[in-house]
């Protein structure tokens, strides 16, 4: 009863918002203010990664601010802290928010980042990341939460959605071998496809060093006969693939999960080259809900006519999730960061929220339990898949 009531709080407060438009707390802190802080790429590769968060956060906590903040006392963002993701930076930046009064972690964005400053925050600072989908991420404290799927998750429904809908039976695979994430997801891929009747014919590999040119791999699986490449990799990797392969006459689906968000933004791409490629995403920007659309219109007017992407939904429903655990727990900005971040976890297990990116909830080891979604590209814009 308590989690139904919770759920539809929240989601008449998201949609009333969207209409309408340190062990302790250091002793700098506002009185009666909530602390905030996010940490990601805002530089750098992956730079639309750590903005989109940054952005979506803003927008969620103006709402909720407008909406009687995290119960009864306003919220404030910190300015981002920039890790490049890299994990060594993550942790310098998490340690200046500390210095900055930080109570609550909206972050880190990219899993290595996440991995090192859960590390740090592990029972001491509430930490909730929005799209640190390595399983590590999550492990070494029972105060820390993920909005996504897990690396291994999206391998094995991707697997699923592939064979379900029918998209092929023969698949080739191009991934870098050097980067967990992207391992993380070919291994549960490949460990799936039998039980979901595919046939893995080409298992191509590259590493961070020689992600320039894939000549010799997409010849391979050119040779290979296969249906549909499968792409568990970054969206600046996959921009270039795309273009190698239409430059090679690849003639096959692409199918790619959500690190491919954003290949639509790459500079100089072609974006042509992308029309059908699907991926398996929680959001699309073009869904014609009313919360989608008022987000998507937020940001928007916010950001100069820019367009969201899965990592801003999964922010945005983390501030939503924070607000409706900290409404649960009774916390209080003058409580300190190992108390707050205790009964927030505890809270959790009890909230529900309908997001942007799907109905939700927690599970004790922080996972959070939802439906996987895909999306297809179509005249440059993301369709939502049945």
């Amino acid at each position: 009863m308590i989690m139904k009531k919770l759920n539809k709080a929240v989601s008449v407060a998201m949609a009333a918002a969207m209409v309408a438009g340190a062990l302790t707390v250091p002793a700098a802190a506002e009185e009666g203010t909530f602390k905030i802080g996010v940490i990601g790429p805002m530089t750098g590769d992956y730079a639309q990664y750590g903005t989109n968060v940054y952005n979506a956060a803003k927008i969620a906590i103006d709402e909720v601010n407008a909406n009687g903040g995290f119960n009864g006392y306003q919220v404030e963002l910190l300015d981002a802290g920039d890790d490049q993701g890299d994990g060594e930076k993550a942790v310098n930046a998490y340690n200046d928010l500390l210095d900055k009064g930080m109570q609550m972690l909206c972050g880190t964005v990219t899993s290595g980042a996440c991995i090192a400053v859960g590390a740090e925050a592990a029972e001491s600072t509430f930490l909730f990341t929005p799209s640190g989908s390595a399983v590590d991420c999550i492990t070494a404290g029972s105060n820390e939460f993920r909005m996504c799927f897990t690396d291994p998750m999206q391998g094995s429904k991707s697997a699923q959605y592939i064979s379900e809908n029918g998209l092929a039976t023969k698949i080739a695979i191009l991934y870098d071998s050097s980067t967990d994430y992207n391992v993380g997801i070919h291994d549960a891929f490949v460990e799936a496809a039998p039980e979901y009747g595919l046939e893995i014919v080409a298992d191509e590999a590259y590493t961070t060093d020689s992600n320039t040119d894939f000549s010799v791999q997409i010849s391979k699986i050119k040779d290979s006969g296969a249906e549909l490449l499968f792409l568990p990799n970054y969206y600046s990797d996959c921009a270039l693939i795309l273009q190698q392969a239409a430059d090679a006459q690849l003639d096959v689906t692409f199918f790619g999960v959500d690190g491919m968000d954003g290949i639509l933004s790459v500079e100089n791409f072609d974006t042509s080259l992308a029309e059908g490629v699907m991926l398996l995403t929680p959001f699309s920007a073009t869904a014609e809900d009313e919360a989608t659309v008022n987000f998507v219109t937020a940001y928007g007017e916010a950001n100069n006519g820019e367009t969201p992407n899965q990592f801003a939904a999964d922010a945005y429903d983390v501030i939503y999730a924070m607000q409706a655990a900290a409404n649960d727990a009774g916390i209080t900005p003058d409580m300190s960061n190992e108390d707050i971040s205790a009964a927030m976890s505890a809270s959790m297990l009890n909230i529900e929220i309908d997001g942007l990116t799907g109905a939700a909830k927690w599970t004790e080891d922080g996972e959070c339990d939802k439906e996987p979604k895909a999306v297809v590209i179509k005249d440059g814009v993301y369709e939502m898949m049945q």
